[in-house]
């Protein structure tokens, strides 16, 4: 019966929605829950429609206050909402530095140190009804003293959002560990894999885990030895690891099946790789990115775009089908320099890709051709982004740090549908789209928004 429903889908989001869940179970996420930080499809759209307009007194359902800090996104299952924080126990430990010797200097006030006085933290799971926006349970998955600081305005040690299957959340805080926890939050099984992750100028970890099928998909990239690891996701028992020569990376894999073979894609500095599902092993290579890749992949059809936005911006459009290294070949179907996002995950939808840029930009490009319907559109007024666009029924929502959620007509034309302000709220978090209503995660708070 789920098959059926793939059917009637376009190729791209079958595909991956077919990768994001096991092949014929009988239970897993709906057409219309948000299991995964960039949806159902890892495109960013959701299923159906969602509220256009909405205030802080107008069409909010619900709005619940956080325990502790976390940028991870919600994600929402049927009639549940998970997400992750980290919470000060106030214990204060003395911490060996682990700073990478050529992370440069730190810059004054803008990044958390590394070793000297550090703060123990609980790592926590968060269940909430859907409904009503109360905690159904809370479980702590760890508690443990982090060994290195963070960005002091957009780091936190929950950054890595959960993802669900149906049946388990499983919450992945990096250098602390990976949880699995059954939907009544009992604890499935845990694994720690004795890293302590060095990050580039300490900016913090914050790579979301991806679900394959039956396997869990980690990327480890650091200044240390990074590799990439497959776990069975029912054990947490590792199927296979591959050491990768990359350093720091915050660009989560794309679950790609092609040509009846399944590809898990990573876009990072030195070079985006595509690893076979099965065994790890090489398909092809295509270097091109800039430092601090962030973007995480998206996928139409034969192709996939990968970004980067800092130094040596660059968006490729690298079609699928070929093995090696693709590098200065004609699998680079076209790239773009100008308008790139250094934060911000693109959104594709009805052969079009959608850019926002951290400094409040917009562009729309044919995603076949690469050519601009706009592009670098400055909205409205002075923006900063730190998370990114979702869509839903031919409507762009753009989550800023600055109290306001921009709604944007999907389509050609550039075009302002509203703008929704919630004051002193500042959102760093992705918004999650279910069941026709909006999930906001702010720093503070948690809300439901909710049509008339």
């Amino acid at each position: 019966m789920r098959v059926a429903l793939f059917t009637r889908l376009p190729m791209a989001v079958a595909g991956t929605l077919l990768a994001l869940n096991a092949v014929g179970a009988s239970q897993g996420p709906g057409r219309t829950d948000w299991p995964y930080w960039r949806g159902p499809a890892a495109d960013g759209m959701a299923v159906g429609d969602a509220p256009v307009t909405w205030s802080d007194a107008r069409n909010v359902a619900w709005a619940t206050d956080l325990p502790g800090l976390g940028h991870s996104s919600p994600v929402v299952l049927g009639d549940k909402i998970f997400l992750t924080t980290a919470i000060p126990t106030g214990a204060v430990r003395t911490m060996a530095s682990t700073a990478a010797t050529d992370q440069g200097p730190r810059r004054r006030g803008g990044f958390g140190g590394g070793g000297g006085q550090q703060v123990e933290h609980k790592f926590d799971v968060l269940c909430f009804d859907r409904k009503t926006g109360k905690i159904l349970w809370q479980r702590t998955a760890t508690t443990a003293t982090p060994h290195e600081g963070g960005h002091n305005t957009y780091g936190s040690f929950a950054s890595n959002s959960p993802v669900t299957d149906g049946t388990h959340v499983f919450a992945f805080f990096g250098s602390r560990g990976m949880y699995a926890y059954d939907l009544n939050g009992k604890l499935i099984w845990s694994k720690d894999f004795g890293v302590q992750m060095r990050m580039k100028m300490q900016f913090g970890e914050g790579m979301a885990p991806v679900i394959a099928g039956n396997r869990l998909i980690l990327v480890f990239d650091h200044e240390g030895e990074s590799f990439i690891a497959v776990l069975d996701k029912a054990t947490g028992k590792e199927i296979w690891r591959i050491a990768r020569d990359e350093r720091s990376n915050w660009a989560a894999p794309l679950v790609v099946p092609f040509q009846g073979r399944t590809q898990v894609v990573v876009a990072a500095t030195s070079r985006v790789r595509s690893y076979d599902l099965e065994d790890g092993r090489l398909i092809w290579e295509c270097s091109g990115l800039g430092a601090n890749t962030i973007p995480q992949p998206v996928r139409m059809d034969d192709m996939v775009f990968v970004m980067s936005g800092y130094q040596n911006p660059r968006l490729m459009a690298i079609k699928l089908g070929r093995e090696g290294n693709l590098t200065g070949t004609d699998a680079v179907v076209w790239t773009q320099t100008r308008g790139n996002s250094y934060t911000p995950s693109p959104v594709i939808h009805d052969n079009k890709l959608y850019v926002l840029t951290d400094n409040g930009t917009i562009s729309c490009y044919n995603a076949r051709t690469g050519e601009p319907y706009y592009q670098q559109v400055r909205l409205p007024k002075a923006y900063s982004f730190k998370s990114s666009p979702v869509g839903a029924a031919g409507k762009l929502y753009l989550a800023s740090e600055n109290d306001d959620v921009i709604v944007l007509k999907m389509g050609e034309k550039y075009e302002v549908l509203a703008t929704n302000t919630m004051i002193d709220q500042t959102f760093i978090a992705t918004p999650a789209i279910a069941g026709g209503e909006i999930f906001l995660r702010s720093k503070t708070r948690l809300y439901c928004i909710r049509g008339a």
